[in-house]
């Protein structure tokens, strides 16, 4: 296993962390679990307050875990914003007794993903006081945010210098928040990259077409690649759901180092094959033709479009297309079909994209079963 300093919180970690939100079946699938991800040498265990009993069954483990000392593991958990900095006391007190701890090494705010969120932190009154005194009294080492917000939220949350680390959406398939990793990368932020396996294109269950189109490397590994061979990232999430999870990415653990001409070529190849297949309807994620007078997601809807188009990621497609209208704040905007052809967002599109068409086809392609979050 390699390991990466994590920004200015200066702890080492490995570059694969281990979230704990899929092996909740049972205790004994979960101790089984992180015994594995921590014998390959994983020191970064991830969990939330809101992730059903995953608080409650880490505490149990690392009580009788005897593989490495309380040292040499860092602990991250996550705590909702809140406009009531009493209701935060009470929850960084809440997780040291589930996670049976003297000290968590990092809280995140889960999900700084609104400019009302941001205001419950840095306003007067806000939530960040309980934490700041966490920080002085020792409950927490350090403070760090996770977001599903808008690029605007999130490096307006970065220019706060509040906070040292980042868990973020950044992937080869979603590369929007760009600008958020060298924002936070200038300011010496620790960088994780929140589950680029499952969100990232749900990538350990692939198309037969995007396997060939990466052969000879997987698609899980090409975009894992994609991520470690950029050294402002940290370290990446794996939510493992059962110890089997790990063998197809142990070839990674030793490869943090830059791309393999090989895979560069791969690259540029998936990338041509996006520009052939799709021609005049490609999508660039430019964002322009926000906002929209109806709230539809229109790029996050027309970038799943090309990925089911170009590379058959159809399952992806509407893995996440079905979270739209269902997930609030985590995953904002309508459906394609609640366009009513209105015509505002045509002029201000560089590509000259028939948009309300390509949003009526993309509902027609995406539009399986409604989604919640995972851990709702």
């Amino acid at each position: 296993m390699q390991y990466r300093r994590f920004g200015k919180t200066n702890l080492n970690l490995s570059i694969f962390s281990l979230g704990t939100m899929r092996c909740l079946a049972s205790p004994s699938l979960f101790n089984d679990t992180l015994t594995t991800g921590i014998s390959l040498g994983i020191n970064h265990l991830e969990t939330a307050k809101g992730y059903g009993k995953s608080e409650e069954f880490l505490g149990h483990f690392l009580q009788q875990q005897t593989l490495v000392s309380r040292e040499e593991l860092y602990i991250t958990t996550k705590l909702n914003p809140t406009p009531d900095a009493e209701l935060m006391a009470q929850w960084i007190d809440e997780s040291l007794k589930r996670l049976k701890l003297d000290y968590i090494d990092c809280v995140a705010i889960h999900g700084i993903n609104t400019w009302e969120h941001l205001e419950w932190i840095t306003g007067a009154n806000g939530c960040f006081l309980p934490l700041q005194r966490g920080l002085e009294e020792g409950k927490i080492g350090h403070l760090g945010f996770s977001t599903h917000g808008s690029l605007d939220v999130i490096l307006a949350a970065i220019e706060t210098d509040l906070f040292e680390f980042i868990n973020l959406h950044y992937y080869y398939f979603f590369q929007r928040n760009e600008p958020a990793i060298a924002l936070a990368a200038q300011k010496d932020m620790g960088i994780f990259i929140i589950s680029p396996g499952d969100k990232g294109g749900l990538l350990y269950t692939p198309p037969a077409l995007l396997q060939d189109l990466c052969a000879p490397f997987s698609p899980l590994e090409l975009t894992y690649r994609f991520l470690l061979s950029d050294g402002r990232i940290s370290t990446l999430s794996t939510g493992m759901a059962n110890p089997r999870e790990f063998e197809p990415i142990l070839s990674l653990f030793e490869k943090n180092d830059k791309l393999t001409p090989e895979e560069s070529q791969k690259f540029n190849q998936l990338e041509e094959h996006l520009n052939t297949v799709l021609n005049t309807d490609k999508c660039s994620q430019c964002y322009q033709c926000l906002p929209c007078p109806e709230s539809i997601n229109i790029p996050e809807i027309l970038r799943l479009r090309n990925l089911a188009v170009a590379y058959e990621m159809k399952n992806y497609g509407q893995y996440r297309y079905g979270m739209l209208e269902n997930a609030g704040h985590w995953f904002p905007g309508k459906k394609g079909h609640r366009c009513t052809d209105c015509g505002d967002c045509l002029p201000r599109c560089p590509e000259n994209l028939d948009i309300p068409q390509l949003l009526k086809d993309a509902h027609q392609r995406l539009n399986g079963s409604e989604r919640r979050r995972l851990w709702e």
